[in-house]
Order: structure tokens, then C-alpha cells, then sequence
């Protein structure tokens, strides 16, 4: 997972920081925040669906009540001339205001503790939200 990161945000770099959006009518300003969680544990696939979906209802439902959108992922970078690859999973959140960033990095070193995780990936950006 930490290659599949590294590759992710050098490519990010690219684009910047964004800036709080102009919204339009009918619009609220919000943010969005994406977790990229790694499934291997060493070589191999070590958090299974069912170890997943405890770690939800127990660390990111009680922080973000209203909901998310949990996403499967497959990770691929290179490392040392072979690509690598790993199974994943993607949680976006979305909220008006800002998302808590104290509540992400708890999510985040959870699950580093819990299955031995080197990493987990961080993305968060404004946003104009409608429904």
C-alpha cells in the first residue's frame, strides 16, 4: 500500500492545492475526504470483507454518522521494476463545512494498529454539494 500511496500523491502534486469553491445557486460549499485503505497484510490478503466492515461500524460510523460511501479498489504501483498490486478499499465522505481532521487521522492510525499497516491514504478537497 505505501507504493501504491507514494504513486498517488506524486501525481497529486501535480495539480495543486485546490481553493474553497465558488458555488452555484442552489449550492453549499462542503468538503470531501477519501480514505484508501490497503487489504494485505504482508503479501497477502489479510483484511477480509467481514474484518472490514467491523472496522466501519466500529471506528468510521461513530465519527461520521451520516453516512458514506464505501467504494472496492484494486491498488497497483511499481516497485523495484514489478508492479504490484492490492486488493482495497475506498470510503468517501462528504459533508457541508469542513470534515473533521482530527476524526480522519483517528480512522487512519486505527487502522494502521489494527492490521499492521504501514499506511493509510488521505485525500481531502472543497466541494459544492446539492441533492
Amino acid at each position: 500500500m505505501r507504493g501504491f500511496a507514494v504513486a498517488l500523491l506524486a501525481a497529486l502534486s501535480l495539480v495543486g492545492c485546490a481553493s474553497v469553491p465558488t458555488c452555484g445557486p442552489g449550492e453549499r460549499a462542503g468538503e470531501s475526504a477519501q480514505l484508501f485503505f490497503g487489504r494485505n497484510i504482508g503479501p497477502t490478503l489479510g483484511v477480509d470483507e467481514a474484518a472490514f466492515q467491523d472496522f466501519v461500524a466500529r471506528e468510521i460510523s461513530p465519527r461520521f454518522p451520516s453516512g458514506m460511501t464505501i467504494l472496492d479498489a484494486e491498488g497497483r504501483w511499481a516497485s523495484q521494476g514489478q508492479v504490484m498490486t492490492e486488493a482495497a478499499k475506498v470510503v468517501v465522505l462528504v459533508q457541508a463545512g469542513t470534515i473533521e481532521r482530527s476524526a480522519l487521522s483517528e480512522i487512519r492510525a486505527a487502522y494502521r494498529d489494527r492490521f499492521l499497516q504501514e499506511a493509510v491514504l488521505q485525500l481531502t478537497a472543497p466541494v459544492c454539494l446539492t441533492f
